[in-house]
């Protein structure tokens, strides 16, 4: 972050990026409230699906609600909301499930990332290092956790199997947010003030810039089977394609006021979190179909994810 000083409880930024800074400022402000959290406590101490599984469209469906500090479960088609048994979140947003059926998520306002167990015997802390805000999670098929470590503009790696941590070697983010692997280990990370993706080559050759056009403040990002990248462009209110071969779109939805997270069921579903109108919803990946989906007092949904269908009876 770019000159950032708290006194007497408020914060104030240094300009850069001219009008961009102030449209960067004020809309983070608006619709995440990370900001609001630089003042918050600090307690030291999981929408891309692992490539290894695909979701159902007749799975639950989680989502971090975050202006509530709580994660619910969608029913897949019959059922109630349910929420997920975790404990002490504050300001939750990014989540991913792994093939065994744990979920992890970023418990932003306590600077970590917790991870509940399959069999819902209990919430742990990963082990992880000097995180600050942290934000979007992936899993790669090695056991290995990403973690957009928003405030410290990096992204890092986590052995699950072992608490290592490393920096994924990038150049020039600033606050990263959504970030989504593909089956060849490549990683996509939307760089939220940059207006921009970038791709970190999963054979070590280096960082990319994906070809869009006209992104603002670009957060969730969701990878299909076929390997097109879908792109929640919060700044624009909209989600935009990438197709695997290249050529952007948008895809058509109606009404989105600051989209954030993004999850595909694997069945020509895409999900969104439509957050400043605290509500879900899902159009077909090919077009149109847009419907909300049922929710009872979402505020600010910010994350969603479906588990890999190998991780479910």
């Amino acid at each position: 972050m770019a000159g950032t000083t708290t006194r007497s409880g408020t914060v104030t930024f240094a300009p850069f990026k001219g009008r961009a800074s102030r449209r960067w400022a004020r809309r983070l402000a608006a619709a995440v409230g990370l900001v609001a959290l630089c003042t918050l406590p600090t307690t030291t101490a999981g929408a891309t699906p692992s490539p290894e599984g695909r979701p159902s469209a007749h799975a639950p469906l989680y989502v971090s609600d975050y202006g509530n500090n709580r994660v619910v479960a969608l029913p897949g088609r019959v059922g109630d909301q349910t929420t997920v048994p975790f404990e002490g979140l504050v300001r939750p947003t990014g989540m991913v499930g792994d093939v065994t059926g744990r979920l992890y998520v970023s418990d932003t306002g306590n600077n970590r990332v917790v991870v509940r167990a399959a069999n819902g015997s209990g919430q742990s802390t990963v082990p992880t290092d000097g995180l600050s805000r942290p934000l979007g999670l992936a899993l790669d098929g090695a056991g290995n956790l990403y973690v957009a470590d928003s405030f410290n503009d990096r992204v890092v790696k986590v052995s699950v199997a072992d608490g290592t941590q490393t920096t994924v070697p990038t150049t020039g983010l600033l606050h990263p947010w959504g970030l989504a692997l593909d089956t060849s280990g490549n990683l996509y990370i939307s760089d939220f003030v940059n207006d921009r993706v970038v791709k970190v080559a999963g054979d070590g050759s280096g960082q990319s810039t994906v070809p869009t056009v006209g992104l603002s403040q670009p957060t969730g990002l969701a990878l299909s089977a076929a390997g097109d990248l879908y792109i929640a462009d919060s700044g624009n209110n909209r989600v935009v394609k990438v197709a695997e071969g290249g050529g952007q779109t948008t895809v058509p939805t109606n009404g989105l006021s600051d989209p954030l997270g993004l999850a595909l069921d694997g069945c020509g579903g895409l999900y969104i979190a439509d957050g400043f109108n605290n509500r879900v919803v899902r159009v077909e990946e090919t077009g149109g179909g847009q419907t909300t989906l049922p929710a009872t007092g979402l505020n600010t949904p910010t994350g969603l994810a479906f588990l890999p269908m190998v991780s479910r009876p």
